[in-house]
């Protein structure tokens, strides 16, 4: 099992690097995944939400430099907040893939249609007021990562413990 994870997380890290991986390895290996997806989703916006600090950080400092230590300050606490919540969220996406648990599957739908509504609310504001390119990408890439890992979680909640297909083959008769 161990081999799986240490696998996914080679390929994970390939990917972030060099923007190439395995597909058909990655993609079979992530038709049932919630906690590997969650990890993926936790990665990616840790480090979007590194950038997006930063570049706040800077712009404020740059033009306000009265409100630098605060802007600073609240930034850190934002994104301490935001990754203890996918770091939830991992918790509970490898909880229901290892437990295969039909309510530990919908809860995950919940928290992750949670997080689509408000990466939603940001792409509008982000739209309505051009809060910058950045924050509009980080948005757009947490709606993504939350629509995949509901689809994951739907079908792991579909299967009720216990094995999780793509899809059914049919049987003709003759």
């Amino acid at each position: 099992m161990i081999h799986v994870y240490f696998n996914t997380l080679v390929n994970i890290l390939q990917f972030l690097l060099t923007g190439r991986v395995s597909y058909n390895n990655l993609k079979m290996k992530l038709t049932y995944q919630t906690g590997t997806a969650t990890l993926i989703q936790l990665i990616v916006m840790g480090l979007l939400n590194i950038v997006n600090g930063i570049v706040s950080i800077i712009t404020t400092c740059h033009h306000n430099g009265s409100a630098c230590l605060s802007n600073t300050f609240s930034s850190i606490v934002f994104y301490i907040l935001t990754v203890g919540w996918f770091a939830l969220m991992v918790v509970l996406g490898f909880a229901a893939q290892e437990k295969r648990s039909k309510r530990l599957a919908q809860l995950l739908i919940m928290a992750e249609a949670l997080v689509s509504l408000v990466a939603l609310f940001n792409v509008k504001l982000s739209l309505k007021y051009h809060n910058g390119f950045l924050g509009l990408l980080t948005s757009v890439v947490d709606l993504v990562l939350a629509i995949w890992i509901i689809t994951l979680a739907y079908r792991l909640m579909k299967a009720s413990g216990g094995r999780v297909v793509r899809q059914r083959t049919r049987r003709h008769s003759t």
